[in-house]
């Protein structure tokens, strides 16, 4: 568990490291503004899909968890962050399942009802483990696994983007501010001595370079592109 040391300098490093992640964090849960402005003026959700926001409910309310006082200690900056990102992740889906096909939108409504489901099962049950630490590993793990998911996600569209060519809804500032995000929170864990949080997001910045490339000249993050919603 977390053992942060209490020098000054130190504890103002690690949280100037986790308030700039928290700002880049916001730019990336904005991002799908200009998408929903679409959505709405069309009135339909057409070809986008749902499912990188409940993926990404999903990896905000367990991260969200983990940095609560029940679970680690010293990460208020991860519940800041991840509090935001959760209610952004679920206005996006509400507004998904608003406008999108009957079909669709009732499949995303059994998705939403899903992540609650599993995100209460999951702090209910670590409540009821009495050792800190084993809770801590559990969590922890649980939010590992979770940012995988994360970052898999965007794999629905890499096949759409080599075939078009083009990464109209992944502008390069939005890769940069995940990545700077990434090493924020990658510094936050270090300085926190948490190693969930700092095994994590190298994990984030190793995908991003890795993926790059696949998208030729340009310089999008399928993250972000997961993010952007487009197609399946």
């Amino acid at each position: 568990m977390s053992d942060s040391i209490s020098n000054p300098v130190w504890t103002t490093c690690k949280d100037a490291a986790g308030i700039a992640g928290n700002i880049f964090a916001f730019g990336l849960f904005v991002s799908p503004i200009p998408t929903y402005r679409r959505i709405i003026r069309n009135r339909s959700t057409e070809q986008f899909s749902g499912l990188p926001y409940i993926y990404a409910l999903m990896n905000c309310l367990i991260c969200m968890w983990y940095g609560t006082p029940l679970v680690s200690a010293d990460n208020l900056l991860l519940v800041t962050v991840n509090s935001f990102g959760a209610v952004f992740q679920l206005g996006y889906t509400i507004l998904f399942i608003i406008y999108a096909e009957r079909r669709i939108k009732v499949r995303t409504l059994v998705l939403l009802l899903a992540v609650f489901s599993l995100f209460a099962i999951i702090a209910v049950g670590s409540l009821q483990i009495s050792d800190r630490m084993i809770r801590w590993i559990l969590v922890g793990s649980l939010t590992v696994v979770s940012l995988i998911s994360m970052f898999a996600s965007p794999l629905f569209i890499i096949n759409l983007v080599i075939q078009t060519k083009s990464v109209e809804f992944m502008p390069f500032y939005l890769s940069l501010s995940t990545f700077l995000m990434s090493t924020s929170f990658l510094l936050y864990g270090l300085l926190n001595f948490d190693a969930f949080v700092y095994v994590s997001s190298p994990g984030h910045i190793r995908y991003l370079l890795h993926h790059q490339p696949l998208c030729f000249p340009f310089f999008p993050s399928f993250y972000t592109a997961g993010l952007m919603c487009m197609h399946l």
